[in-house]
């Protein structure tokens, strides 16, 4: 998560970012500016995920540079912070996530941050990440992964539900279907091994006899995080998990 900080005032800089980063995982990236020109100036084409701006500042004021950052990542999330409760309408005008009237504490960025406008995506490590929450979905490198058969997406998403737990042939047939069907089951298989071999990710699915799992270690998923505390796949869950198969049940542990 990037997150920028502006205020023209260093010594109200200094509180708002000692309340960020109390609250924020240690990995969050955050720059902190006195200057807004500066700001803008220097990361002209940075995509900030949020952003918690002074308004009153000489040169350009808060709203102004919303509105470059908006233009330069429209899911921005812009948190005002104010001494000045009047500029709260206008804020609202240019679809803020949030606003914060000084003194800024850590129980008001917590507020903000549970109630962001645009949810902050998960940073991730690996190639293939999976989302669970909503809509089951795969993707490589950002891009959606397109199995040959729906119905290999489907084994996939029930390995993955079962966190890395090695799934016999017999279990997986019974899940998906009433009647026999491990026949059909093997070339589901041999398609989620082909499909991800192609995109360079053939070592997230792992095949033995009869048997198959993932390795964790080698996807990105909302599912796992959240149950790692992981603030960001926190905010990310809104009750949904792999809400198109029947099977599914989110356990919130």
């Amino acid at each position: 998560m990037k997150v920028l900080l502006v205020d023209d005032e260093q010594l109200q800089l200094i509180r708002l970012e000692s309340a960020v980063k109390k609250v924020l995982p240690p990995e969050t990236e955050i720059l902190s500016y006195s200057n807004p020109v500066a700001a803008i100036e220097q990361n002209s084409e940075t995509k900030f995920d949020v952003a918690f701006l002074d308004i009153e500042m000489p040169k350009i004021n808060g709203m102004q540079l919303a509105k470059k950052l908006k233009a330069i990542n429209p899911s921005v999330n812009i948190v005002f912070v104010t001494a000045y409760s009047e500029y709260a309408l206008d804020a609202y005008k240019i679809h803020a996530s949030g606003y914060i009237t000084k003194p800024v504490n850590e129980t008001k960025i917590r507020e903000e941050m549970e109630g962001l406008r645009h949810p902050v995506e998960i940073a991730r490590k690996n190639k293939i990440y999976v989302k669970c929450f909503g809509n089951f979905e795969v993707f490589c490198n950002g891009v959606p992964l397109k199995f040959q058969r729906s119905k290999s997406k489907e084994v996939f998403a029930y390995l993955i539900d079962r966190e890395g737990a090695a799934i016999n042939v017999n279990e997986l047939n019974a899940v998906l279907w009433e009647e026999d069907h491990k026949s059909y089951l093997r070339i589901l298989i041999a398609d989620i091994q082909a499909t991800l071999k192609e995109v360079g990710a053939g070592d997230v699915f792992i095949k033995r006899f009869n048997e198959c799992f993932i390795d964790v270690s080698k996807a990105d998923c909302d599912a796992y995080e959240y149950k790692n505390n992981n603030p960001d796949a926190i905010r990310l869950y809104r009750g949904e998990y792999m809400i198109q198969y029947p099977w599914a049940l989110f356990k919130d542990e």
